[in-house]
């Protein structure tokens, strides 16, 4: 037994409550020194992520102080280092953290624990970013699950366990080590002028991602089944930048979730299932960590889609401009909220990969810069999906069609009037504000007419077939 501090370092885990790392560390009622490292894996981050993780660590930090006594300590550099110098500066005896399951965490993380062991620190690690840990989920034969449908099976009986209640006053160090500066790490730079825009459209911290998942069981979570393939109605949870950066955990949602079908809320199972998806997502990339970096089936290895990053029809698709509603509409909608519809998701990846016969990586490394809500498990996984290079038994058949999809999902063109502004008499603000967002070097403005498409949905699809089915698809 020691009465020696523990380090608590915090990555994407930034709540109080569901969080079994920080309850242990309660009961330990030891000194707690919480840090968070921009270390090399944040380096490495897109410019909308780093922004805001920046924004997650800013109200963290001020409700862990509220609610528990205890300083986040920010420093910067390289993860083992850092950690090092933390240990002989405080003299704690040991450093906890969450468990994270993408190949860039992992392995920084295997670095961190084998050298802190070595050195005679004690370095451990605790679940709490997924529902079930990627080794605990096997098939009848042992192995992992390559179809989500088999899995869902497999866990949707199960009970991860209650979400733990956040813990009151904890026990401070006798000194704090001296902290970085927020806002010298300057997260947000290289989102120049669009941070303004995409500020006014995101949702910060554990309080009001705690409100946003009780209004949608409350309110929504019943008619999600439909609803949450509507771009133009608010019908999912929008809890997507919350879970990514551990504002809210999932078990908590789990048990939202659960409870809603205990109270006959038709729709709340398929909610249940969503979860379910981002664990498969994760479930993947720890067993098979190539999907976040090249083609899951590695027969499609030579598939010729284009590697062309800066071709005509690439940054038409970039900026939004191919002159297919649908596509333009979800990508102006990235820009100014930092998120993306999970509809307009599919239909702009199928258009980039099989319409434009671009590559997937392309897309990944624009979301990668793009996304608020960028999950690396979760991108990964629904790029490869969308091109048919992922784990999915029929992608051949799968090219979506940007007008049929119109008709389905968007019939009377709320979702299109809302981010295009061309061709309107008087567009709306969300329209607008694409072009406040934009960076300027591409010099587009409101008054410059509606593209014509670059390639047609009829073309793009009989393009895509006959490569698809020359390699024998």
């Amino acid at each position: 037994m020691t009465d020696a501090s523990l380090i608590l370092w915090f990555r994407r885990d930034l709540r109080l409550s569901d969080h079994p790392m920080l309850t242990a560390a309660a009961a330990t009622g030891r000194p707690l020194i919480p840090v968070f490292l921009h270390d090399e894996v944040v380096e490495s981050h897109g410019a909308a992520p780093r922004w805001r993780l920046g924004l997650a660590v800013e109200s963290f930090a001020a409700r862990l102080e509220d609610r528990t006594g205890l300083r986040l300590v920010l420093r910067r550099g390289r993860a083992l280092e850092v950690l090092r110098g933390l240990v002989r500066e405080t003299e704690a005896a040991g450093v906890w953290w969450t468990r994270l399951y993408d190949p860039d965490a992992i392995r920084r993380d295997k670095e961190v624990k084998s050298e802190l062991k070595a050195d005679g620190v004690e370095a451990r690690s605790f679940p709490g970013h997924l529902l079930f840990e990627p080794w605990t989920v096997e098939t009848g034969t042992g192995g992992y699950y390559r179809v989500y449908t088999p899995m869902w099976k497999a866990v949707r009986g199960r009970d991860p366990g209650p979400p733990e209640a956040a813990p009151g006053r904890l026990r401070p160090p006798d000194r704090w080590p001296d902290p970085d500066r927020l806002d010298d790490w300057a997260m947000g730079a290289d989102m120049n002028r669009g941070a303004r825009v995409v500020a006014g459209h995101v949702r910060v911290g554990e309080e009001a991602a705690q409100g946003a998942l009780g209004a949608f069981v409350a309110h929504r979570i019943a008619d999600y089944g439909a609803a949450r393939d509507l771009p133009a109605v608010e019908g999912t949870s929008g809890l997507s930048e919350n879970l990514t950066y551990g504002e809210i955990g999932p078990r908590t949602c789990w048990a939202a979730g659960r409870r809603a079908m205990e109270e006959g809320k038709a729709d709340a199972e398929t909610f249940l299932k969503e979860l379910v998806w981002r664990e498969f997502a994760y479930h993947l990339v720890y067993h098979t960590p190539r999907l976040v970096s090249g083609n899951w089936r590695e027969e499609w290895d030579a598939f010729p889609w284009s590697e062309d990053e800066d071709s005509a029809e690439v940054t038409a698709w970039k900026q939004g401009r191919t002159g297919m509603e649908f596509v333009d509409a979800a990508m102006r909608e990235m820009y100014v909220t930092g998120r993306m519809h999970n509809r307009g998701r599919m239909i702009v990846a199928s258009y980039l990969t099989k319409h434009l016969m671009a590559h997937w990586r392309i897309g990944q490394r624009w979301f990668e810069t793009h996304l608020t809500d960028w999950d690396p498990a979760s991108n990964a996984l629904g790029w490869q999906w969308s091109a048919g290079s992922g784990p999915d038994a029929t992608p051949y058949f799968r090219v979506f069609n940007p007008e049929t999809q119109v008709e389905r999902f968007d019939r009377d063109g709320t979702y299109r009037r809302r981010w295009i502004a061309e061709g309107q008499a008087r567009p709306p603000a969300t329209a607008l504000a694409y072009f406040d967002a934009i960076p300027r070097s591409w010099g587009l403005s409101t008054d410059m007419a509606y593209p014509s498409p670059v390639v047609g949905a009829t073309e793009g699809r009989e393009r895509a077939l006959a490569a698809y089915g020359a390699r024998g698809s």
